[in-house]
């Protein structure tokens, strides 16, 4: 696992994963709706803003996964907004590196740069039937609302 960490260059490949993010069952969405959804395209349009960051695991020139959060404003909420103290979490491991534990160990070091940053807590919006939520779970994140057909967990860290 070779871990970097994201930048601005990283925009292009954070919208590749907000699109995967959103068709996790399916294409149902394109590069236009989510450009077109500020709800969907501010995860990663000004990437990092104030205190965001993330990373990616990297081999060569192939990104196998990416894990960012993002703190967004109470006037304009993501999917899993708690509130504007708390990060968003976005976590993506691209569909040919799946099953290997990747994302396991990427939103572990996730995790623990937040703690290492101060941060007191994450969030995450999970839709019914996302495989994910298992992952969530047994790294802590506890639902905490509900929102049509998807929970918003948080993870408190400390």
């Amino acid at each position: 696992m070779t871990l970097r960490s994201l930048s601005s260059a990283d925009r292009p490949l954070l919208r590749e994963a907000t699109l995967a993010n959103m068709n996790w069952n399916g294409s149902r969405f394109t590069f236009g709706d989510i450009d077109a959804a500020h709800e969907l395209s501010h995860y990663f349009t000004s990437f990092p803003a104030g205190r965001d960051f993330g990373l990616a695991d990297q081999d060569g020139d192939v990104v196998k996964a990416v894990a960012w959060l993002v703190f967004l404003p109470a006037e304009e909420p993501g999917y899993g907004f708690v509130d504007a103290e708390t990060p968003e979490l976005s976590i993506t491991t691209f569909a040919d590196h799946r099953g290997q534990g990747i994302g396991s160990r990427l939103l572990s070091e996730l995790i623990s740069q937040a703690r290492s940053r101060g941060l007191h807590s994450i969030s995450l919006s999970v839709e019914d039937g996302n495989g994910a939520r298992r992952l969530y779970g047994r790294v802590g994140f506890e639902v905490v609302g509900r929102n049509g057909g998807s929970d918003t967990m948080l993870l408190a860290l400390t």
